[in-house]
């Protein structure tokens, strides 16, 4: 199902001499998206919220802040983003790609509302920094921070490439790095069995990608290089990482995160999101490859 409701064309004080667009995507987000429009509605005077016919109050919140709401039936990570690139009519050359549970920092707001009064000609895209809330604690040890995301392009420049767990904004020319952060914290995490469930799905969607790289001549879109950029060094590593022995290296990327990189600094909140995010995680993804290498009767979680 595809539909598109108008809501207003402006959240409430939002400049319009600053030239940047913004779409968030949503699926029962009512715990999140207040936050996120909020933060980007001081430097984005053009927002789309692209919903996945969610049955909670994140359309209702979408309106109460002035963005446009469309209806577009999930189909995958990277599609999506893809649809919306191709589809919403933006005002601006330059866009802002966010997910529900991303908040600008109000370092981060004034350096857009500044760099977007007389927007950039000779780049493409801006990576920025995201900074990890787990449980309400900020992980800032574990190599989670800084990680550099291509989050802000010109949209007719940028594309993903055809992955749809892994995926990741390209864009075509030069890019540069802002100075300040989008902060990432997920409400609904805070409910454990929330991110259970939504890592189960995850580990299916991986070990497929993981599978289909080994198993194909799939390339990355870009050259992979630890001496790259942040995109070309997190590929480069990926490629490492498939090769080492499945269910040894969960507990080496939990002892490389949690010890080597000073992930216990980030008290019992670290302790539980290394564990989970780096072993648990991770474990089930080798053992969702192992099910599938030895074609399993697997009907899915």
């Amino acid at each position: 199902m595809k539909s598109t409701v108008q809501l207003s064309s402006a959240a409430p004080g939002v400049k319009s001499a600053i030239s940047l667009s913004a779409f968030v995507l949503t699926k029962n987000e009512a715990a999140n998206l207040p936050a996120c429009l909020e933060s980007v509605a001081s430097c984005c005077d053009d927002i789309y919220v692209v919903d996945s016919c969610s049955t909670d109050k994140t359309a209702d919140i979408a309106e109460q802040h002035g963005a446009t709401v469309v209806q577009h039936a999930f189909e995958g990570h990277t599609k999506q983003r893809t649809w919306a690139l191709k589809n919403l009519p933006f005002n601006h050359e330059w866009v802002i790609a966010l997910d529900a549970d991303h908040r600008l920092t109000p370092e981060l707001q004034q350096e857009l509302r500044d760099l977007f009064r007389n927007p950039p000609n000779d780049v493409s895209g801006f990576f920025v920094k995201r900074r990890q809330i787990f449980r309400g604690r900020w992980m800032r040890h574990g190599g989670y921070y800084p990680k550099y995301m291509l989050k802000i392009f010109k949209h007719e420049s940028a594309f993903l490439d055809d992955r749809e767990f892994d995926y990741r904004f390209y864009v075509s020319g030069s890019t540069r790095t802002l100075r300040n952060d989008i902060v990432e914290a997920n409400e609904n995490e805070w409910d454990i069995s929330f991110f259970v469930q939504k890592h189960l799905k995850f580990a299916t969607e991986l070990a497929n990608e993981e599978l289909s790289r080994s198993t194909s001549d799939a390339h990355y879109l870009i050259r992979t290089a630890f001496f790259g950029n942040s995109d070309q060094r997190t590929l480069w590593l990926k490629q490492r990482w498939c090769k080492l022995p499945p269910y040894v290296r969960p507990l080496l990327l939990f002892l490389y995160r949690y010890i080597l990189r000073l992930g216990f600094l980030d008290g019992k909140e670290g302790f539980i999101f290394y564990f989970m995010q780096s072993f648990w995680f991770r474990l089930l993804v080798d053992i969702r490859i192992e099910e599938m290498q030895r074609g399993s009767n697997y009907h899915g979680y």
